[in-house]
């Protein structure tokens, strides 16, 4: 029995020791208090954008208590990267009826990868507690099928569903 425990013992301490040096992931850090003051998260970024390449990026802003831009565009059946930042404490978003779901935390660029199969309105609540106005705060992702989605201009400029 004392054999177990120790051994127990020894399995929390090496992990803890192991992933405390050495991440389990690469992650890209980022001063949350300097977002929104410029580069890739200021406020003129903000929403869809499509590279050259045809990359299509989604760059998020999450601060008490709202994600900006408040209206996401995306096209079906292509892949989106989503990168989101938080100015403030911890947030978090799920994209309700699909696999997106994420959490964002101060100082670190949270990305993650998906495909919209199906065209539609998805609601994309904050599901971590982040205060008092925590229950009004959700954005909404607008797919769009691929046909119908502004590619051209897109490439000028970020765009974002409440627009249209």
């Amino acid at each position: 029995m004392i054999a177990v425990i120790f051994a127990l013992l020894a399995i929390v301490v090496f992990t803890t020791l192991h992933w405390g040096m050495q991440l389990p992931s690469s992650v890209e850090t980022i001063d949350s208090t300097r977002v929104q003051l410029g580069g890739e998260f200021s406020e003129a970024n903000l929403g869809t954008s499509v590279s050259a390449n045809g990359a299509v990026t989604v760059r998020v802003l999450a601060e008490q208590y709202a994600f900006v831009p408040k209206c996401i565009l995306v096209p079906a059946d292509i892949p989106v990267t989503l990168r989101a930042v938080s100015a403030d404490v911890v947030h978090g978003f799920i994209v309700q009826g699909t696999n997106v779901n994420t959490m964002v935390v101060p100082g670190y660029v949270a990305t993650l990868k998906t495909r919209f199969a199906q065209p539609g309105d998805y609601r994309m609540p904050c599901h971590e507690f982040c205060g008092v106005g925590h229950q009004g705060m959700w954005a909404q992702v607008r797919v769009v099928a691929r046909d119908q989605f502004p590619f051209e201009q897109a490439t000028k400029e970020a765009v974002n569903c409440a627009r249209r």
